[in-house]
């Protein structure tokens, strides 16, 4: 994971409200607490408490800022700061009008993390940033406190808060990402009573009234016109209406801001007593939070009682709460917005192999234990990315990348010291690795002689390789049962001078021939500047066989693009050009699989892509150690087909000949 800088400002994650509870085992769910939302921000022993709209709680909530500025970490915690009562339950109203510790205890429930020490750690699923939250802690805070999981099922967490008269409950994906700023569909809220925020545009005071004023006229925003959503005559002492007559003083206007005038005398919707009243109008600036029972069908509320005002919330952000079925956001019928995306549902998705303090730990993986060392040594320098964090990463892609290594002999390329450092290739491995790692056995005709090829066949034997500073992982293209028959013809589009624009212009080129030829075709990123291209093969023909097709492909793409690609074999001759690379398909070459890091700047991931993302402005920085995961998570394993049918090679090579 890399290093990023402290971030000054966060907007907080939002959900999206449902109509009813439901019990799924990939969902947490939390008690909804009725206060302010607060991101607090950590950092070297400075401290701001900011609501949802960026303004600071600091003085407001001292108390929660000085027991912040005690805890000795670096982070950015979202939480809600509440007053509860002795039995738990949190008084909104008593928030509102807190001042010192003598109108209660002041609690700041954490629920998530943000970042820490260094860390970005939005791109986790959930369930990993509640545990590292879990795991700082400080330990029975009066004041900071973890906001815990309710136990059971959802339904049954939904009416534990009914007993309790809680506000209601939250429901979140154990995998989803932090979306700042955004109202995920993977965070979700059910409320026990209806309850909405409003912008309040005036009041009225009715005919013979000693009382400060007699309701509030509200409304909600839609596009930039306030839409009017009911009066208000319920709800407030005479001391909260004094209070707020204040704050309405300065914002006082002639003219209506509703974008319908409202009839405040109309019976059917106010039904005033007595029977007439006279409107204040205001600017729309303040919001106040609203209960009612239910909402009409031309969207005005019925026995609506005033809460709370709300000082954490923009007015130009209030807009009208539409419940949505929660059926439609829950359960295994649930796809992602691109229809070629499907979200695999066979793998559960993996926890972080190791902790984030120990330099050296025993993890035993299939019977075997691998003792891991030097787990923070910096093997990304620049973007302070550690080995714990590289070996942490195959762990959990090891499910999705596994079957692309599994019984293939591997030229292990060693990076020890990181990428700045020494590199070397290590293809014997005779008497250098445990007996339990299976190997190949093979006559190499470069060095006239046999060499022991390392096999890599499980995720103990994976971990190992990664162990010994093998960033990437490079197998053959065939597998050890079958060594001189590929799984695979490959064409590496390996730049020299060329623009990366370029390279996608010859990837498509080179889509459009095998579109031609009905072949199918798989591209992934390299990781490092070009892009590699499959076609299945499924062990049906010889290396040679392979390199062959592969070098009647290259020679139409470089037809078609002479003025920067090249087919020559030595660099120099290619004066700059793009090296159109069909000897990759030779005995004991090998290529950085899909889903493997690379030891470049940033800690690139050589990615499989769809073909439509083929195009100007992909860029290789788009996939790496911190967001892989959650793409694998999101578009499954595309990379698949590689593996399963192989092409007619013979029919393919006649198609070719004809179109030449």
């Amino acid at each position: 994971m890399a290093k990023s800088a402290f971030p000054e400002k966060l907007k907080p994650m939002l959900a999206t409200l449902v109509d009813k509870p439901f019990s799924d085992s990939n969902w947490s769910y939390e008690i909804k607490w009725d206060g302010y939302r607060a991101l607090a921000f950590i950092n070297k022993g400075k401290v701001d408490l900011k609501s949802r709209n960026d303004k600071s709680f600091n003085k407001k909530f001292y108390s929660v800022l000085n027991a912040m500025k005690q805890w000795k970490i670096n982070a950015v915690i979202d939480g809600e700061i509440v007053v509860t009562d002795n039995k738990g339950v949190s008084s909104f109203g008593t928030l509102q009008n807190w001042r010192s510790e003598a109108d209660g205890l002041l609690i700041f429930y954490a629920f998530d993390i943000l970042w820490l020490e260094g860390k970005d750690l939005t791109s986790l699923p959930f369930h990993e940033r509640r545990t590292i939250l879990r795991s700082i802690m400080p330990k029975d805070h009066e004041i900071i406190r973890l906001s815990e999981n309710l136990d059971g099922s959802g339904k049954d967490a939904f009416a534990t808060a009914l007993k309790m008269n809680l506000e209601g409950i939250m429901a979140k994906k154990n995998d989803s990402l932090y979306q700042p700023g955004e109202r995920s569909k993977q965070w979700l809220k059910i409320k026990a009573s209806k309850r909405q925020e409003m912008v309040i545009g005036g009041y009225t005071n009715n005919e013979g009234s000693t009382k400060p004023f007699s309701s509030l006229l509200v409304g909600v925003f839609d596009g930039k016109q306030l839409k009017y959503t009911g009066k208000i005559g319920t709800g407030f002492s005479i001391k909260t209406q004094t209070d707020m007559l204040q704050k309405f003083k300065p914002l006082i206007r002639t003219t209506n801001p509703f974008s319908a005038l409202p009839d405040i005398n109309s019976p059917s919707r106010f039904r005033p007593d007595p029977p007439h009243a006279t409107a204040t109008w205001l600017k729309p600036e303040l919001v106040c939070e609203v209960s009612f029972t239910e909402m009409t069908s031309d969207e005005v509320m019925r026995h609506p009682s005033f809460e709370s005002m709300r000082i954490d919330k923009k007015a130009t952000d209030i807009v009208l709460e539409k419940e949505t079925e929660s059926s439609k956001l829950t359960g295994a019928h649930k796809t992602l917005a691109s229809k070629k995306i499907i979200v695999p549902t066979n793998k559960k998705e993996r926890k972080t192999l190791l902790n984030p303090t120990d330099e050296s730990q025993v993890r035993n993986m299939g019977g075997h234990d691998l003792k891991l060392t030097n787990l923070s040594k910096l093997y990304w320098p620049d973007d302070h990315i550690t080995k714990r964090d590289m070996l942490n990463y195959y762990y959990r892609v090891a499910p999705t990348i596994l079957p692309y290594l599994k019984d293939r002999p591997q030229s292990l390329n060693r990076h020890p010291n990181g990428i700045n450092g020494k590199q070397f290739y290590q293809k014997d491995v005779k008497g250098k690795v445990p007996d339990w790692i299976n190997t190949l056995t093979y006559y190499s005709e470069i060095d006239k002689r046999k060499k022991e090829f390392f096999i890599c066949d499980d995720e103990a034997s994976l971990l190992y390789l990664v162990s010994l500073g093998c960033i990437e992982i490079s197998p053959w293209s065939s597998r050890a049962e079958n060594p001189d028959n590929p799984d695979w013809c490959v064409i590496d589009l390996d730049p020299d001078k060329n623009s990366f624009n370029q390279v996608i212009q010859a990837a498509q080129v080179t889509h459009n021939l095998f579109k031609l030829l009905g072949i199918p075709s798989y591209c992934k990123t390299s990781g490092s500047t070009g892009l590699h291209i499959y076609v299945p093969l499924a062990a049906k023909n010889t290396y040679e066989q392979s390199k062959e097709f592969a070098r009647s492909i290259v020679t139409i793409v470089h037809s078609e693009l002479p003025k920067f690609t090249s087919i020559e074999r030595h660099v120099a001759n290619r004066g700059g050009k793009m090296y159109l690379d069909f000897l990759q398909n030779r005995p004991q070459a090998t290529i950085a699989a899909p889903y493997c890091l690379r030891p470049k700047p940033g800690a690139t991931v050589s990615m499989p892509l769809h073909w439509d993302e083929v195009k100007t402005g992909l860029r290789m920085t788009d996939f790496t150690i911190d967001n892989s995961i959650a793409r694998i998570r999101e578009a499954g394993d595309i990379f698949k087909p590689v593996l399963g049918k192989g092409i007619n090679l013979e029919k393919a090579l006649k198609q070719l000949n004809a179109i030449k």
